[in-house]
């Protein structure tokens, strides 16, 4: 009798469910996209009613190709789940939102920040967090609604609110509010959690003024958080034994699994997180300290660099300055010029994150001459991306002493061979690719599997994550020299 596990990514864009055979492999997909609103000055919001029919649409599709091939329900084991993860929701006892859920984009609490750090919370926020203060984090957007929201500000301080990521609401709908819970890793991402001592952190709470509100029980990632029959799409309810943020996901599907791996995921924006094994000290570049995957019996901690315009800065040369008709044409751009002409791409379209975090700087293009031409324009664009993850991963290699072993990436921008390629000559490591266009809810599943004994262990797991792809690094001293000029630039 096979097993299978199946797994949902709920994404910024778009909710992906698949099912997983025992061996790791893709038996059925299902996709829904989910609409997010973009208004007034830098604020981002879904709707969460939206989020959770979005994720029941993309089971059923997944449950349809599933029946269609011939697969039994009820060999279905067990549910994993993924999730964006800074965005929010803030909910009544009755289940109702009280306002639109905070999407992690979301920029409406710089001055809220800017005000925090004036009062000194940075230093103690980071000390037990591992955060900094930015609205990249759940909590100043949180603390923005509680200040401007009459509705919320009365729920908070009557006990009423109910807080919580994307994973903690959707598990809240899906067992019809049996079931409060959310994983360290989640929690690990509000500034409300304290990662020495795995719990919810009074002390910063009270600070905030949000003493009374609720809060999910914390758990490992791969542990029980309940049952649903997914709003009757399944006659008998799913246990659903893993929940787990999005790029954490992906560091486990993609086999981050002792101190020295890495994985980059290339997508809108950048989540470089290496897993360091235990809480290392706080970070002197910038870095943040966060969960990167626990289970009942282990809790392995990352360092992790957050990078704002990865694949936006593609989109931006392709829908504004309208050089490109086609993000797959940059590859060949790229290589058609031996060098990037001494042009650089500054992608600070939304502020800079790690390690700068310079959150009100504006992008720029510096270098440019009537010896320039837009494919050195185009190849900027690329590049920037690799220097920016050089730019994490030094940092880290510095703050914790631990050298990178090898860079796990995926993610869409992964199709283009150029960036790979300039990547692994530039950190003089491995970039590897496992070609798994669906590692986060591949994580999610891994992870599920071992809570209910699927996978009997990492070991195991790791015969699983065996295909992959490798770009070695070549010994080419023009892209040292290039890196050279993209650090004068941004400075």
């Amino acid at each position: 009798m096979n097993s299978f596990i199946i797994s949902v990514d709920q994404g910024t864009s778009s909710t992906k469910t698949l099912v997983f055979d025992e061996k790791g492999q893709v038996f059925s997909r299902g996709l829904a996209p989910l609409k997010t609103e973009y208004f007034g000055d830098g604020f981002v919001e879904q709707d969460p009613e939206g989020i959770y029919q979005n994720v029941l649409a993309s089971v059923r599709d997944c449950i349809k190709e599933f029946r269609d091939k011939g697969g039994q329900i009820t060999d279905i084991k067990a549910c994993g789940i993924s999730n964006q993860r800074e965005t929010f929701v803030i909910w009544d006892e009755a289940g109702r939102p009280l306002h639109n859920a905070i999407v992690w984009q979301c920029k409406r609490s710089i001055k809220i920040c800017e005000r925090l750090k004036d009062q000194g919370m940075n230093e103690v926020v980071q000390s037990k967090t591992g955060l900094i203060i930015d609205p990249y984090f759940s909590g100043t957007k949180l603390l923005w609604l509680y200040e401007n929201n009459a509705a919320v500000t009365t729920a908070v301080d009557e006990g009423r609110a109910y807080f919580g990521t994307v994973d903690s609401w959707l598990l809240f709908r899906l067992t019809n509010g049996q079931k409060y819970f959310t994983d360290y890793t989640n929690a690990s991402r509000t500034l409300f959690f304290n990662l020495a001592e795995l719990k919810w952190d009074a002390e910063l709470l009270n600070s905030f003024g949000l003493s009374r509100l609720k809060l999910p029980e914390p758990r490992p990632s791969s542990s029980y958080f309940g049952e649903s029959d997914f709003d009757g799409i399944f006659e008998l309810k799913i246990p659903i034994w893993s929940m787990i943020g999005d790029s954490h996901a992906a560091a486990f599907g993609e086999g981050c699994f002792s101190p020295g791996t890495a994985k980059a995921t290339l997508g809108t924006g950048c989540s470089i997180l290496m897993n360091v094994g235990e809480l290392p000290p706080a970070s002197g570049s910038g870095m943040i300290r966060t969960v990167c995957w626990s289970s009942k019996d282990r809790v392995d901690y990352a360092l992790e660099g957050v990078i704002v315009s990865c694949g936006a800065t593609i989109e931006w040369i392709k829908n504004e300055l309208g050089l490109i008709k086609d993000s797959m044409e940059t590859e060949a751009i790229a290589l058609s010029v031996d060098n990037n002409n001494g042009v650089y791409i500054i992608p600070a379209f939304s502020g800079l994150g790690a390690p700068y975090w310079q959150m009100n700087r504006k992008a720029s293009i510096a270098g440019l001459t009537f010896g320039a031409n837009k494919n050195h324009i185009i190849r900027a664009a690329l590049e920037s991306i690799p220097y920016q993850i050089k730019d994490v991963i030094s940092a880290m290699e510095s703050d914790t002493g631990i050298p990178l072993k090898e860079l796990m990436v995926n993610g869409g921008i992964t199709k283009n061979k150029f960036v790979l390629q300039f990547l692994a000559d530039l950190l003089e490591k491995n970039v590897v690719h496992m070609g798994m266009p669906d590692v986060s809810a591949l994580g999610a599943a891994y992870l599920a599997g071992l809570g209910i004994g699927l996978f009997e262990s990492i070991d195991q797991l790791k015969m699983l994550n065996s295909r992959k792809e490798v770009n070695t690094p070549a010994a080419h001293p023009m892209v040292h020299r290039s890196y050279k000029g993209w650090l004068e630039a941004i400075a």
